[in-house]
């Protein structure tokens, strides 16, 4: 058998050649899972085409639910006897967060945003259009409702219209906005959080609406790794 001489230059250079035709295969072949959202990054909860990811709720006070559909990007709540809802199922955080979203009122004279949340072991509602159409707050805190305790404002909410709701839940401070508006800011510190027993079927994480059509697209949720110095304005 007869060897032929090889120039070791050129043989170094093949053999790079060679191997990096095979990782550009590999990468190409196996696909890296996406990475999860880094802390600070809203990443959507609503995927804007169905409800994957979410359940409608047909429990308790949600068993005569209205229909539940999507379209044109929007979860549409139809109007319940009482209550309609969404539970999303995907495990997040329970503490240093936010949750944001837009909402409207299509039909009907109560909430149209009935957002149930973890406070850490605890659970609360923000309550957005509820008693007649106008009160916000947090149902509920040392056992008083939205209603009567210092987190009740009331707003004027005009039916079809887009509002951005934004909740924050730290350590130090729960709060809440209605487009730019400031509605509430807590100390949690030392308080009790509860919920309505007719809320019970949204925990961990949904959204309802009470003897309302509702409309609501945009879910987004956000991890936050400390508690911020101060609230971030609104942009």
């Amino acid at each position: 058998m007869k060897y032929l001489p090889v120039n070791q230059s050129y043989g170094l250079t093949a053999c790079l050649t060679i191997c990096l035709a095979i990782r550009i295969a590999w990468a190409d072949e196996v696909k890296p899972v996406a990475a999860e959202a880094p802390l600070g990054k809203p990443s959507a909860l609503f995927n804007g085409k169905n409800l994957d990811g979410w359940k409608i709720s047909k429990e308790v006070d949600f068993e005569d639910h209205g229909k539940v559909t999507v379209v044109d990007g929007v979860i549409i709540l139809g109007e319940g006897k009482p209550a309609t809802g969404i539970v999303c199922q995907r495990k997040l955080p329970r503490m240093n967060y936010e949750i944001s979203l837009e909402a409207k009122r299509l039909e009907g004279s109560d909430f149209f945003c009935g957002l149930t949340f973890p406070v850490n072991e605890q659970y609360c509602s923000l309550i957005v259009g509820g008693w007649g159409g106008g009160v916000t707050g947090l149902s509920n805190i040392d056992s008083m409702s939205a209603v009567e305790n210092e987190t009740t404002g009331f707003t004027e909410f005009d039916k079809d219209k887009w509002y951005r709701v934004r909740l924050r839940v730290t350590e130090k401070r729960i709060e809440a906005w209605i487009d730019k508006h400031s509605i509430l800011n807590v100390d949690p510190t030392d308080r009790k959080f509860s919920i309505w027993w007719e809320q019970e079927p949204m925990r961990p994480l949904g959204i309802a609406s009470w003897n309302t059509k509702a409309a609501l697209r945009n879910i987004q949720f956000t991890k936050l790794g400390r508690e911020p110095e101060e609230s971030k304005k609104v942009k």
